[in-house]
């Protein structure tokens, strides 16, 4: 990572080839194989039947602006030709106040017909998120949106209700599994969706269903072979209102692909591709982990597959 990101410093995952192109089995290191069998039927979906036709062939993208200081946040979004910017906030408890000057460098560089949401992954309890939110939204010029300000559902019901910038789900859809409860709580005005946690993009696209809520799509972290399958996602939804976290590999200090095959977006959009890209030999063999990470996902996958009957 060129900088850490939610504690993540390395990001490692498989590449596995098929019928169909390549897939990329990446979940991170602490999920459980039961939570990983869905990453595994994410990749061996792209891989052997491919997605669903696109209904779209450029998907707007927001940049991602990690917990730096204001100055780099200022740099990144500028650089970006994003005209959409998510701010990584609540990343330690006392982060308020390099929060707002993060989201005021944010807001100044994107200039007033910017959207600035923020993303906070659960860590605020409900009366933190009530206090923080209104300084947060002041500081925006207004937010698009608050993403996962609190870690449940009922918490996230109770922040919507109770302040005005909009609340997107993004945990409590794709590790509680339950999109409908989050719905019919009233917890969420948009659903972040990740076909990779979520077990594919069909498997996605029901969700989104299920749901009934406007959709942003957002990535896992990938490199540009299991960011394809984000991007396949975001192409496919019926409707698309809201720019998508797809710029990532702007948080990786390298890929797996070659330089004309990456997913990086050209003027604050993504290009929508039929099918994964295939990784560059040379890249692989630079990017390789040291042999026993390798054995460790080997008998990762082995188990995975084994539980699932893959």
């Amino acid at each position: 990572m060129r900088t850490p990101f939610r504690g993540i410093t390395v990001r490692e995952g498989m590449l596995l080839p098929g019928p169909a192109g390549w897939g990329e089995f990446c979940p991170f290191r602490e999920y459980d194989d039961g939570e990983a069998a869905a990453w595994l039927a994410c990749a061996v979906e792209a891989a052997t039947v491919g997605w669903p036709p696109a209904v779209r062939d450029i998907v707007p993208v927001n940049c991602i602006v990690p917990a730096v200081d204001a100055q780099r946040a200022h740099e990144i979004v500028a650089g970006s030709g994003c005209r959409t910017a998510k701010v990584k906030v609540a990343d330690h408890p006392d982060s308020l106040a390099a929060d707002l000057a993060r989201v005021e460098a944010v807001r100044d560089a994107l200039g007033p017909g910017g959207a600035v949401r923020v993303d906070a992954n659960g860590a605020w309890d409900l009366d933190t998120a009530l206090a923080q939110i209104p300084l947060l939204d002041n500081a925006a010029g207004g937010l698009e949106y608050v993403e996962q300000p609190c870690g449940t559902v009922d918490a996230l019901a109770a922040v919507r209700r109770r302040v005005d910038a909009r609340v997107a789900a993004d945990e409590s859809i794709r590790r509680a599994g339950d999109p409908l409860r989050v719905a019919l709580a009233g917890a969420a005005d948009i659903a972040v969706l990740k076909c990779a946690p979520l077990g594919g993009v069909r498997r996605a696209l029901q969700v989104a269903e299920a749901a009934g809520l406007p959709c942003v799509v957002s990535s896992a972290l990938q490199t540009s072979v299991g960011l394809a399958a984000e991007l396949a996602l975001a192409a496919a939804l019926p409707q698309l209102d809201f720019a998508c976290g797809l710029d990532t590999l702007s948080l990786l200090d390298g890929d797996v692909v070659a330089s004309s095959d990456a997913l990086r977006p050209v003027g604050g959009n993504l290009r929508v591709r039929p099918a994964p890209p295939a990784p560059d030999p040379a890249l692989t063999a630079q990017f390789a982990t040291d042999p026993a990470r390798t054995a460790w996902w080997h008998e990762r996958l082995a188990r995975v597959e084994h539980d699932t009957g893959r």
